[in-house]
């Protein structure tokens, strides 16, 4: 079984619902962790985001990355650039991955134009996952 982490600076949006998918895609060939260098709770919209097509985040918790220095991770996936830039040295033999994807949580506008924002990033994120899915774990 493989480990997957994936890392963001809060652990609120966007490695929650990395972990979501990823967790959904891998069933039973993986763990899934997320965790940031610092943890804002998970967002309320990402939960929403997520349950909107059928996957349910909505018992994630936010978790620093400092829990997990135990645990030999196959794969580091870091999905903004400040977490790239601030992850403390851990450890690891674990390839590491990397993709800055907007943060929904900086959105503005109505709430129509908030969720839209938050569905484009799944978006990205889901075809992301799939991606590295197909790359990695279904090798």
């Amino acid at each position: 079984m493989k480990n997957i982490l994936v890392l963001c600076t809060g652990n609120s949006c966007r490695s929650q619902i990395a972990h979501g998918f990823l967790a959904s895609m891998t069933a039973g060939k993986a763990n899934v962790y997320s965790a940031g260098v610092e943890t804002h709770g998970v967002n309320p919209r990402a939960i929403a985001t997520m349950k909107e097509i059928g996957i349910d985040i909505s018992n994630h918790t936010s978790n620093n990355i400092t829990e997990y220095f135990g645990v030999n991770f196959d794969y580091v996936i870091t999905v903004c650039d400040n977490a790239k830039e601030r992850c403390p040295y851990f450890p690891t033999k674990a390839i590491k991955l990397h993709y800055n994807f907007p943060d929904p949580a900086k959105a503005v506008g109505t709430e129509e134009q908030i969720n839209e924002q938050f569905r484009v990033v799944r978006s990205l994120i889901k075809d992301y996952c799939e991606d590295f899915v197909e790359e990695y774990i279904n090798e």
